[in-house]
């Protein structure tokens, strides 16, 4: 895989002819909806090459152990690693492996069930790189009935495409996540029990594989009661799936109001699937920051990893960007965008990407009708550093947020370079 970083002057032309790729399948698999470019912008450029795995490098190792083990030649890693010296390895070096043998791993995506005939067609095109499609949203009551949502089509959809569908129950209210909702239902074993015979009921009679926790600002004094409602739910279902999204942290915090209900080490032993939310360092109501730095992800990962088996979580990668608007008035909610839309809202202002290579993330600011903009999103680049950080640390596989958001180079180098199971 080749990554090429638009310098003045390049065009699509000039790029087709030095790599031998058409443009017509550059601009398919950039997302591009014009032939302008700008300096910055990071393209992938499919490639004959082999798939590329990362490997963190342990004592003993060489890069003949590391050929073994990939069936891959040490030509080939030297030669994709020039920065490294093959007879001065050292502990932690993560390495790049061109093999055949790709990484198998498990994924995630949330889809919005309104509207659903919207994005059948993105469905359709990406199902074989889709393990596990999370159905949002259910809700509930205070007495634990459920807010259904209209899934039937959708169902129907996933059977075809022999992709899992899995029941996603949150504590919304009145269209935000309810703190007082999931306080009185979690705290009450009769109504508790009430959910999750509803859930069950559901779940067999629509042939939901699973169900997808995705509950958010649930007081901290209910994290022992959330623990016993996912033991108990999870006993409920038996051998079917039971998922839980958890706000990313590197330490426990218990008394935080986002994280503090999330024991770690005790939900991990519960469940099937932890869905660690590496997404929103840089969050719509905050300041402008990367929607996911590398820095941050790899100190929530080495935490969670510790508390939580790794074959069972997975990793949360953001199909989308935020346009902040500075300076950011109080209660001002950043836009969220698509990935796709944020690289070309860029290109058509001519406005040049900044990469901020700490972060590993692109960013741009412009200025519009008498105000500053900064959007921070991800691309090409940014996804595969990400990438890298879930094969070194032997995840599941990753959780993605949402279908609708169109980001092609994600799911070029998915189809290219990971195997995911269904």
């Amino acid at each position: 895989m080749a990554i090429h970083t638009v310098a003045p002057g390049d065009n699509l032309w000039r790029i087709s002819l030095a790599y031998g790729v058409p443009i017509s399948t550059l601009k398919l698999v950039n997302g591009l909806v014009s032939d302008a470019l700008i300096p910055g912008l990071h393209l992938y450029i499919p490639d004959q090459q082999p798939p590329e795995r990362y490997y963190q490098i342990r004592s003993g190792d060489t890069f003949w152990k590391l050929s073994q083990l990939y069936k891959t030649s040490v030509q080939a890693i030297v030669a994709a690693n020039p920065d490294l010296n093959p007879n001065m390895l050292t502990i932690g070096q993560r390495v790049r492996i061109p093999t055949l043998q790709k990484y198998p791993m498990q994924t995630l995506v949330f889809f919005d069930a309104i509207e659903t005939s919207k994005y059948l067609e993105i469905l359709e095109d990406l199902a074989p790189s889709i393990s596990y499609l999370a159905i949002f949203t259910y809700s509930f009551l205070r007495d634990g009935k459920l807010v259904p949502v209209e899934d039937a089509v959708i169902l129907q959809k996933c059977k075809e495409l022999n992709i899992k569908p899995l029941l996603v129950i949150s504590n919304y209210e009145k269209n935000q996540f309810s703190p007082e909702l999931a306080d009185e239902v979690l705290q009450n074993l009769e109504v508790r029990d009430t959910l999750i015979q509803n859930l069950i009921n559901t779940v067999n009679d629509k042939g939901y594989a699973g169900v997808s926790i995705d509950f958010e600002f649930v007081p901290p004094a209910r994290r022992d009661d959330f623990t016993l409602f996912l033991e108990e739910l999870k006993e409920a279902l038996g051998n079917r799936i039971l998922q839980v999204n958890a706000h990313a942290k590197s330490s426990d915090l218990p008394t935080n109001k986002l994280v503090g209900f999330l024991d770690y080490k005790a939900i991990g032993q519960i469940v099937d699937i932890v869905s660690v939310m590496t997404i929103d360092y840089g969050y719509a109501i905050g300041p402008p920051d990367p929607i996911s730095p590398t820095w941050w992800v790899e100190q929530v990962l080495m935490y969670a990893t510790g508390q939580i088996n790794r074959r069972k979580v997975m990793m949360a990668m953001s199909l989308y960007g935020y346009d902040w608007t500075i300076p950011q008035a109080p209660g001002k909610v950043a836009e969220m965008l698509s990935v796709q839309n944020a690289q070309n809202r860029a290109i058509d202002g001519w406005i040049s990407v900044q990469y901020d290579w700490t972060a590993d993330a692109p960013f741009y600011r412009y200025r519009k009708m008498n105000a500053d903009h900064e959007v921070w999103f991800e691309d090409i680049q940014s996804i595969t550093a990400k990438y890298k950080q879930l094969e070194v640390y032997n995840l599941l596989g990753s959780t993605y947020w949402r279908l609708r958001f169109k980001f092609p180079q994600n799911w070029a180098y998915v189809k290219k370079n990971l195997l995911v199971l269904k």
